[in-house]
C-alpha cells in the first residue's frame, strides 16, 4: 500500500480529569503538572515533556483539553518566570534555553473545555472544532513515552501514512492480569509489515476469558495480548462516531467511551494497530505508577 503524503499536523492531549487516584496531591497541583526528572537531570512537568515530544515529532498545533478555567495553569507555566527570576537562570544555560522553548511552544497551543466529566470519548469530542476535519494524534496526558531510536510519536505517524489514512493505534504486549486496564485488540499481522495489524475487534478492558476467546494475535505467548499503548492517530470520522454516541446517549459503564467509538469506526472503515517494539510507555496515573515510572523514566 502506498504511503500517504499528507502529514498529521495536529495533536490532542486531554488533561481534564480530576486526578482522583492521586488525591490529595492532585488537589494542590494538576497531575499533568507533577514534576518528573529526565535523563538529563532537568525536572519538568509531565505535560512539558508531552508538548516538546509532539513538537519534535513534527506536530504543528496542539489542543489541550481542560476543565473550565484551567487554561491559565498551562499558559502561565509555559510563559515562564518573570525577568528577575530569569536573570538568575543565566548562570544555568540549559535551564535558560528551556524557558525559550517553553515560550515558543505557546504559539502552537489552543484549548478545548470539557465542562462535565462524561468519559474519555466525551473529552476527545470537545476537540472537534480544533481538528476541523483533519486527523489528530491523541496522547494520554498522564503517560510519557521513550524509544531508543525513532520516537514512539514518529513511529505512529509513519504507520498512519502506511495504513492509507485509516485510524491506527499504538499497542504493546500485556499480560492477562493487565487486561482490566486497557483496550485490547484482535487482528492479523500484515505480511509486509509484521508490526502492523489489521484489526478485527476492539474491546475495552475485557475479561481474561473473553480475551482468550476473541482477542488473539499471532506471534504472542500464552495469555499475552496487545493492549493500548497510550497514543492513537484518529481519522477525522472519529468525531462523527462520537457525535452519534453523544446524541444517542450511547454509554458504557455510564460514560462515553473512546474505545467503543474506535470499534464502531473499525466496523465502518477498518482500523490498524502498530505494535511498538522500540519504545516504552510510562504510566503516572496512580501513586504506585508515579513512583515506579518516575524512577524508570529518569534512567530511560
Amino acid at each position: 500500500m502506498d504511503t500517504l503524503t499528507v502529514n498529521v499536523r495536529k495533536a490532542v492531549v486531554p488533561i481534564a480529569g480530576l486526578g482522583t487516584r492521586l488525591f490529595p496531591a492532585s488537589h494542590a497541583c494538576k497531575k499533568e503538572l507533577f514534576p518528573v526528572v529526565g535523563a538529563d537531570g532537568i525536572a519538568r512537568p509531565l505535560l512539558h515533556y508531552q508538548i516538546m515530544d509532539l513538537l519534535d515529532a513534527g506536530i504543528e498545533q496542539i489542543c489541550i483539553i481542560v476543565r473550565g478555567g484551567e487554561e491559565r495553569l498551562v499558559t502561565d507555566y509555559l510563559r515562564g518566570p518573570g525577568e528577575p527570576y530569569l536573570s538568575r537562570l543565566q548562570k544555568y544555560p540549559d535551564l535558560a534555553r528551556e524557558v525559550e522553548r517553553m515560550r515558543a511552544a505557546l504559539d502552537c497551543l489552543s484549548f478545548a473545555v470539557q465542562e462535565t466529566q462524561e468519559g474519555y470519548g466525551h473529552a476527545v469530542y470537545q476537540s472537534k472544532a480544533f481538528a476541523a476535519g483533519e486527523p489528530v494524534l491523541l496522547c494520554l496526558g498522564d503517560h510519557l513515552f521513550r524509544a531508543r531510536h525513532e520516537s514512539c510519536h514518529s513511529q505512529l505517524l509513519r504507520a498512519y501514512r502506511v495504513c492509507g489514512g485509516r485510524s491506527v493505534s499504538a499497542v504493546n504486549r500485556i499480560r492477562g492480569d493487565q487486561l482490566k486496564g486497557y483496550g485490547t485488540i484482535a487482528g492479523q499481522r500484515w505480511p509486509t509489515h509484521p508490526d502492523l495489524i489489521e484489526v478485527s475487534l476492539i474491546i475495552e478492558k475485557p475479561s481474561l476469558q473473553v480475551a482468550r476467546e476473541k482477542l488473539r494475535v499471532e506471534g504472542l505467548g500464552d495469555d499475552e495480548f496487545l493492549g493500548w499503548f497510550g497514543m492513537h492517530v484518529l481519522a477525522p470520522s472519529i468525531y462523527d462516531v462520537l457525535e452519534e454516541m453523544i446524541a444517542g446517549d450511547i454509554r458504557q459503564q455510564g460514560e462515553f467511551q473512546l474505545t467503543y467509538a474506535q470499534e464502531l469506526q473499525r466496523q465502518r472503515e477498518g482500523y490498524c494497530a502498530l505494535e511498538i517494539r522500540d519504545g516504552r510507555r510510562f504510566d503516572f496515573g496512580t501513586p504506585q505508577d508515579y513512583l515506579r515510572s518516575a524512577i524508570e523514566f529518569a534512567r530511560a
